[in-house]
């Protein structure tokens, strides 16, 4: 695994959102409606957003959905600023082909802080943005809409913070409040519903590639340390069913056994069962 000197932007948008999530604290700040959005965009934009669509559907083909459908998904996880569908999906695959060994990307046998966060602040040549699309996403950087998504990723993030600030402030004016009680309530949602959320979910992320290669317990020998971690299956609505899913990666379901609950599969159930989803990939049948 090669290291180099720190990737300034990415350091940069961890270090500024953990920073403005802070201002969470603030009394000033504080809302019960921002508290809600944050709460429920964990699920909106962390299960649909990167958990149904980049990482069940579009890194391991588990699933489709109209195309209108891909593009709400697609930008919800765009919003979760974990990258372009492209990067993660190349960066994901690269996981599953090398887990656990040198080339992994994020192993968390180098450290557990390397595994959750350190792997993306740390300059790594293999994860060159163009060679590592020629080699994992050639399906995914040749698809019209990701096109358009990784042109417009930044103004994509950029207007959720436009969108949450003045959805606050505008609340706060029809509701007869002063320009200042609108300017709070903006600010409000802006720090819940987005940098405490995106938070949030990116701890979320980084802990199915941290705790859940090694903390848990293993149904299948799969030849790397994937584990089923229960902690990290409950925050993450089925993703911490990791063993399950190295075992077998196409699968749309994570959760196997009836206790292992997994709220992103009974998701695509739903979406199937009113026409929003098709070709689910379900486990292969157990020996």
């Amino acid at each position: 695994m090669k290291r180099g000197h720190i990737v300034g932007r990415y350091a940069a948008t961890v270090g500024l959102y953990h920073a403005l999530t802070l201002l969470a604290v603030l009394p000033w700040l504080f809302s019960w409606t921002g508290v809600t959005l944050a709460l429920l965009g964990l699920y909106v934009f962390g299960s649909l957003g990167i958990n149904l669509y980049y990482h069940r559907m579009l890194t391991h083909r588990g699933l489709a959905t109209p195309r209108w459908v891909e593009a709400i998904l697609a930008i919800l996880g765009v919003c979760c600023v974990q990258d372009t569908p492209a990067r993660w999906v190349a960066v994901h695959r690269r996981h599953h082909e090398h887990s656990d060994q040198q080339p992994d990307p994020h192993s968390p046998l180098v450290n557990f802080l390397w595994g959750h966060v350190g792997w993306m602040l740390v300059e790594n040549g293999d994860l060159v943005r163009f060679r590592i699309y020629e080699r994992y996403a050639k399906d995914i950087v040749r698809d019209p809409l990701q096109k358009w998504v990784e042109r417009n990723y930044g103004w994509i993030v950029l207007g959720q913070w436009l969108v949450f600030y003045a959805a606050g402030a505008a609340i706060a004016l029809l509701q007869g409040g002063s320009w200042l009680q609108a300017v709070q309530f903006g600010l409000s949602l802006l720090i819940w519903g987005v940098f405490v959320r995106t938070v949030l979910v990116w701890h979320i992320t980084w802990s199915v590639n941290s705790l859940s290669h090694l903390f848990g317990y293993r149904t299948f020998e799969t030849g790397e340390d994937s584990r089923n971690n229960a902690f990290v299956a409950l925050i993450s609505n089925g993703e911490g069913w990791h063993n399950n899913h190295h075992h077998d990666p196409r699968s749309a379901r994570h959760g196997l056994r009836w206790w292992e609950l997994d709220v992103v599969y009974l998701t695509i159930r739903l979406m199937r069962s009113i026409g929003l989803a098709s070709e689910v990939v379900l486990p292969r049948p157990q020996k």
